[in-house]
């Protein structure tokens, strides 16, 4: 029984595992996350890819925020059955990408019912076939719809900061994720280091953490150094590649973004 049970489970994951679907996690909030969500998609729209955005943190949504929208449909109405995801995903032409906002204040995914969260993965997946590249903008922390969407994207880039906390939670999400999905693929970004240096430091710490306890070594996807440009770029509800395209961030971003191509090549 229950390895016919363990069979249905993998055979749910292969058939909605998206080759062309990127999460972003950190296990903590306050680092940067849906901004490098942002960028990310900008940059890979950029370089010709049809690219989605999407807000998997229904309850403190602010993909919209950031980018100063104010969508008529977002993951609220989706999740209510008043239409579908398909018809959320809105155009954000300044950066040549999609996005289906979620909701902020409206509850968290992680209230949902597994039936309701196994449908929204499947929607998912399907819209995954209209795009080149979606990108999911996960929710702070390692609860179970954090890691069920997550575990959809072929890959998986944890951000970090050299704060303890940030790097405890980081090691927690790369754990359990490694134990729900052996295969995933993770990938460390180090976000706001003050130099390229302790952007290294910060990451040998999660490397040494998961060689020692994991028996893995997830690879460093990239180092952004700490940029003032991104504070104003957030604050002015514009994509740091509108206003400030040529700053160290930005272009740390665009390089993470042409790895992860050559990466599907």
């Amino acid at each position: 029984m229950n390895q016919a049970k363990n069979h249905n489970v993998q055979s749910l994951h292969n058939r909605l595992l998206c080759k062309n679907m990127i999460a972003i996690a950190s296990g903590k909030g306050g680092v940067g996350k849906t901004w490098l969500s942002i960028t990310l998609s900008h940059a890979l729209s950029s370089l010709g890819c049809r690219t989605l955005l999407f807000d998997g943190d229904l309850g403190l949504a602010n993909v919209d925020i950031q980018l100063g929208l104010a969508p008529n449909k977002d993951m609220g109405g989706v999740l209510n059955g008043r239409y579908s995801l398909e018809e959320a995903a809105v155009r954000y032409p300044d950066g040549g990408f999609d996005v289906v906002a979620g909701r902020s204040g409206s509850g968290n995914l992680a209230n949902l019912p597994a039936p309701r969260l196994n449908s929204l993965t499947t929607d998912l997946a399907n819209l995954s076939q209209s795009y080149d590249r979606i990108i999911l903008d996960l929710g702070a922390g390692i609860d179970r719809t954090v890691r069920q969407l997550a575990s959809q994207a072929q890959v998986c880039l944890v951000i970090t900061t050299d704060e303890p906390t940030s790097l405890t939670d980081a090691y927690a999400f790369i754990k359990l994720t490694k134990m729900q999905r052996p295969d995933a693929d993770l990938r460390v970004i180090v976000n706001m280091a003050e130099t390229e240096h302790d952007g290294h430091k910060t990451y040998n710490t999660i490397r040494k953490a998961c060689e020692s306890f994991l028996k893995i070594t997830p690879p460093l996807a990239g180092i952004i150094v700490r940029d003032n440009k991104v504070k104003e770029a957030i604050r002015n509800q514009t994509p740091l590649l509108v206003r400030y395209p040529t700053s160290t961030a930005a272009e740390r971003v665009e390089q993470i973004a042409r790895n992860l191509l050559k990466g599907h090549e």
